[in-house]
């Protein structure tokens, strides 16, 4: 054996133990901590169903309720109503918008329309519907967007309205009875 590998033997071993000497010191200055396992927070459980998850209905801390739907009810169902007519693409009820898919009518193949419908208030309101239109034109193998149909857009506001106080109508006719 040379001098050159008894001397790089020498230096592997120590480098090891000291590795060995720095892992034991890092370990025994946690043995004096005390842990503990963390608080799981109180989790709620569904009433529907019977797993953990969902919204607490009822607190003794809380005295208001909150309301199910950040909207109007009335309208979120009469604008999916409305939109029925088309594929739908993304609907948020929490945050109120539904997109629609792009749809081609078989009377007019060479156009095609897509909707984004926003509920934006808890009142039955004409400004809490929003609705805009969007067209497209084929030309050749190509669809172009033709702009909004701001026309088309309020008279399908119309239609929600409309079909938002028949339900509420409906509704209220069932309470009564």
């Amino acid at each position: 054996m040379t001098i050159s590998y008894l001397l790089w033997k020498i230096t592997y071993f120590g480098r090891m133990l000291s590795l060995a000497l720095g892992a034991t010191l890092l370990l025994s200055a946690c043995s004096g901590l005390k842990t503990s396992p963390a608080e799981k927070p109180e989790e709620h459980i569904s009433v529907f169903t019977g797993k953990p998850g969902g919204i607490k209905l009822f607190s003794n801390t809380e005295k208001v309720a909150q309301p199910s739907m950040p909207v109007n009810a009335l309208l979120w169902r009469a604008a999916l109503d409305i939109a029925s007519f088309v594929p739908l693409d993304d609907v948020d009820t929490f945050g109120g918008s539904i997109v629609t898919e792009w749809h081609q009518s078989a009377k007019n193949p060479g156009q095609r329309l897509k909707l984004t419908m926003f509920v934006v208030g808890l009142e039955l309101r004409s400004d809490a519907i929003t609705v805009r239109a969007y067209i497209q034109n084929r030309i050749g193998t190509e669809w172009v967007d033709a702009g909004l149909d701001e026309e088309l857009g309020r008279k399908l506001e119309g239609l929600v309205l409309s079909r938002a106080r028949e339900l509420r109508a409906t509704t209220t006719a069932e309470t009564v009875n």
